[in-house]
């Protein structure tokens, strides 16, 4: 082989490398700047999912948001942990990635009429989407040893087939459609479930999670909290300006502010048990979270618009309170996969305890309707409770801290 010929082969090599085995990825790695473009343009779509749930705030509605957000957040968690397993920093993983984002882009195009007219190619896309994640895991199976090799035949069955339902349901009514995106949805991550849970390796599952997969799904929560920001300033931008809009829209802002600092404090950037158990749990729990967080959002839009009526219109207020009542419980789920959560049982045992009642008060404030400016109020005290009994406790614990002062659970 020439010189020349030896250059252009060591090029390949460094652009083109095979995907990582199972097992091989780095302990210790910083979250890459394509990683976070890939989760913005993900949480475009979400951001389309809750801008339509805010225009249609009903059982239908909700059900509609609950398939779709369930089929992006699928697809956001394959994909990222594909890049976490397999990928690598070369222009194949970008390709990989690209890829990925040519297929979302126009699939968020069809999210606001996905019950609808758009319901066929959003059905469609979905399975060109799930399709290409199928290649994925399956070049990335090519190169698994034997005991990864069926767990990881069985992953990439299970996405094919999701593909395959999503396509053929675009000849489907409207509602059989929507109803089996749903049913599709829960199916896969109940084989998802099994296939980790019971096939693979208890070793492999406890590297799945790393550091930096926990500041990416830290990170996907973030970028959704600001969906919540966005529909508080769409409310504002489309009402008259007074003192009465901009406070409920301003506590709005709070309210979110709650729901990231309930995450932050108590669970988030940090890593569950190397347990199978523990590590399904931890990232099975992030999507209800990441939903509730979401549908929040969505009602914002409607706090804002009714500022001035004497009751709140009672979807709106249901699916704000419920979805600052799921935040408070899955927060403590989650925590409870923590390492952290046997080590500090008495800070959680009491805190999980009260973010229950927290969570009850709230369906409490949904069910009275009070106005919104007292709802978001209400709101925004409730999720202040367990953060003011964490500072209680850190204040009384006369042990050494083991965690940054800013954290109340130390």
């Amino acid at each position: 082989m020439t010189s020349r010929q030896e250059q252009w082969a060591r090029l390949r090599r460094q652009l083109w490398q095979p995907p990582r085995a199972h097992g091989e990825q780095p302990r210790e790695r910083v979250v890459g700047p394509l990683e976070l473009f890939y989760d913005l343009v993900v949480v475009v779509l979400v951001a389309q999912a809750a801008q339509h749930l805010a225009g249609d705030l009903d059982w239908h509605g909700l059900g509609l948001f609950a398939a779709v957000f369930t089929l992006v957040w699928i697809a956001w968690l394959n994909g990222s942990l594909h890049h976490e397993l397999h990928g690598r920093e070369d222009a194949r993983g970008r390709i990989m990635f690209l890829l990925q984002i040519l297929v979302l882009v126009p699939l968020g195009a069809f999210i606001p009429d996905a019950g609808g007219a758009r319901g066929f190619a959003f059905a469609v896309d979905a399975g060109v989407l799930f399709a290409v994640l199928a290649l994925l895991w399956l070049l990335a199976a090519r190169g698994d040893s034997p005991e990864y090799r069926r767990p990881s035949m069985l992953f990439v069955t299970g996405t094919a087939v999701c593909a395959a339902v999503l396509g053929a349901s675009a000849v489907l009514p409207a509602g059989p459609r929507v109803l089996t995106w749903g049913l599709l949805a829960v199916a896969y991550l109940v084989g998802f479930t099994v296939v980790i849970g019971r096939s693979i390796p208890e070793r492999a599952v406890a590297l799945s999670v790393t550091d930096a997969l926990a500041e990416r799904f830290g990170l996907f929560i973030i970028i959704v909290l600001g969906e919540n920001v966005t529909g508080v300033v769409e409310g504002l931008a489309h009402e008259t300006s007074n003192a009465l809009t901009l406070a409920v829209g301003l506590v709005a802002v709070v309210v979110g502010f709650g729901s990231w600092w309930t995450y932050f404090d108590f669970a988030g950037h940090r890593l569950p048990r190397p347990t199978r158990a523990s590590t399904l749990q931890w990232m099975l729990v992030h999507l209800p979270l990441t939903a509730a967080v979401a549908a929040m959002g969505a009602a914002m839009v409607d706090l804002v618009e009714y500022a001035h009526e004497s009751r709140t219109p009672a979807a709106t207020a249901w699916v704000l309170c419920a979805g600052a009542a799921v935040v408070l419980c899955m927060t403590m789920v989650l925590a409870s996969s923590l390492q952290i959560w046997r080590t500090t049982q008495g800070l959680y045992r009491p805190l999980s305890r009260t973010c229950v009642a927290a969570a009850v008060l709230c369906l409490v404030v949904g069910a009275a309707r009070p106005a919104p400016l007292v709802l978001g109020i209400a709101l925004a005290l409730l999720f202040g409770i367990p953060w003011t009994l964490a500072v209680v406790k850190r204040l009384s614990d006369d042990t050494d801290d083991t965690e940054p002062a800013a954290d109340p659970t130390s």
